[in-house]
């Protein structure tokens, strides 16, 4: 059988060999840098982020703030807030887990970093999803001064989503109020989020940024958990029914909060469970 290299001589064997090498490295060159950028630009928009943090002013939670609020929310912040509880100004978070972009594919593993700010609505996730040993996606999704963005690149070179808009913006909105319950203050009613009673166990909470309001249903165990949050999001051009699960509560800085997440969407097919979050560490800025 001939072979790719029959009839070649010693020195064209090796030219081919050294050029070969030589491919592999300027490969991986490459690589490295889009990986170091693709990592400054994440610290970059993470400075921009935590740049007008205010630790100064200082807010406290009590249980007479709850007398206004719907029975299940009053529930929640017993179970999940102690009295005199300082508000969180910053959070930050690192999970794994698994995760997938289709239906019927199969889960990958996923390690991921969070930064939220919560007096302005915002936050910065980044992450890396290891599809085998040799090739992964590095992730960054961001809600920033109003505006959503989706940035995923194959090896850290090739661009797979730079994605923004209204539909964007409205679905990175939608997430930052669903992973509120890592950071329990920030769903103290202000000027941008306020509570509407449903039933003995769930709630509609209405959050305004800038000109753009989204809203969503908490749904409430007896104990006081937030054990689902459900959602209008947008899953490319399309409004569809958004869901994450949450569980295995914890205590962290005097307040209860889920380890784990599921994010699940409900389609005319079927449900779509894609994301599996497990936090591994966290972290408060309180005021």
């Amino acid at each position: 059988m001939l072979t790719l290299f029959e009839g070649w001589d010693s020195n064209m064997l090796e030219v081919a060999l050294i050029g070969i090498v030589v491919l592999i490295i300027l490969f991986a060159l490459l690589i490295a840098i889009c990986d170091y950028s693709f990592n400054k630009r994440v610290e970059k928009e993470t400075r921009v982020l935590t740049g007008e943090l205010d630790e100064t002013l200082n807010e406290t939670f009590t249980n007479s703030d709850l007398e206004r609020f719907p029975e299940p929310v009053q529930r929640y912040f017993k179970y999940a807030v102690k009295e005199r509880q300082n508000y969180v100004k910053f959070a930050r978070l690192k999970h794994s887990g698994l995760f997938r972009t289709a239906v019927g594919q199969k889960w990958f593993p996923i390690e991921g970093e969070e930064y939220f700010t919560t007096d302005d609505p915002a936050f910065i996730w980044y992450a890396k999803l290891r599809m085998n040993p040799l090739v992964w996606v590095k992730a960054r999704d961001l809600y920033l001064n109003g505006k959503g963005n989706m940035f995923i690149k194959l090896l850290s070179t090739i661009t797979i989503a730079d994605a923004k808009g209204k539909e964007i913006d409205q679905g990175a909105l939608v997430r930052w109020l669903s992973e509120t319950l890592w950071f329990p203050t920030a769903l103290l009613p202000s000027e941008k989020l306020k509570w509407e009673p449903i039933d003995n166990n769930s709630a509609k909470v209405i959050l305004t940024d800038k000109n753009l309001t989204v809203e969503g249903t908490f749904y409430f165990n007896e104990v006081g958990q937030v054990i689902q949050f459900k959602a209008k999001r947008y899953m490319d051009k399309t409004v569809e029914n958004w869901n994450c699960y949450y569980s295995d509560y914890r205590t962290v800085e005097n307040m209860q909060i889920p380890f784990f997440a599921e994010a699940v969407w409900n389609l005319e097919s079927g449900d779509f469970s894609y994301a599996r979050f497990k936090i591994n560490t966290i972290e408060y800025v309180k005021s």
